[in-house]
C-alpha cells in the first residue's frame, strides 16, 4: 500500500510493476538479471478522488500517456528492490505535486509614487541624451 497523504492511499493491486533488464553499462549482470522496474499506474481505474484524477490527467508530463497511464522506469540502482522503492517514491511525488492547490493570483498595480518616479527617471534620461547632441548654432 502506497501512502500519499493521511486521507489518500493507493492499493498494491492498482500499481503494475514489471521487472525488466536494465540498459547501459554493467557487464554480464545487465545481460542476465532483470533489475530495472517498469511501473504502470492507470489513473482512471485508480481509487483516487476525481479531483486528483483530473489534475493528474491534465499534467503536461511526459510520464503521463494519452490513455491516462503513468509510466515510470527506474534503473538507477543495481538491485530490483531499490529500483522498485525508487519508482514508487517517484509515483508518490508525482501524485503529491498534482494535489498541491495553486494560490489564486491577484493582479497588482504599481503605486502612484512608483509611476511618478519611473516617469521622472525617463525624463531625466531624455535630458541627458539631448545634451549629448551636436550643438546647432
Amino acid at each position: 500500500m502506497l501512502v500519499i497523504s493521511n486521507a489518500i492511499t493507493i492499493a498494491d493491486w492498482e500499481i503494475e510493476l514489471n521487472a525488466i533488464r536494465s540498459a547501459g553499462n554493467g557487464g554480464q549482470n545487465v545481460n542476465k538479471v532483470a533489475t530495472a522496474i517498469h511501473l504502470r499506474f492507470d489513473i482512471e481505474k485508480s481509487s483516487l478522488p476525481r479531483v486528483h484524477k483530473d489534475k493528474l490527467l491534465k499534467l503536461s508530463d511526459s510520464r503521463v500517456t494519452s490513455e491516462g497511464v503513468i509510466v515510470i522506469k527506474s534503473q538507477e540502482f543495481r538491485t530490483q528492490l531499490k529500483n522498485k522503492k525508487a519508482a514508487l517514491e517517484r509515483l508518490q511525488e508525482l501524485i503529491r505535486s498534482a494535489m498541491v492547490v495553486q494560490k489564486a493570483r491577484r493582479p497588482s498595480k504599481p503605486t502612484k509614487a512608483s509611476q511618478i518616479r519611473r516617469v521622472d527617471s525617463k525624463t531625466k534620461r531624455g535630458v541627458t541624451k539631448s545634451l549629448r547632441k551636436k550643438v546647432d548654432f
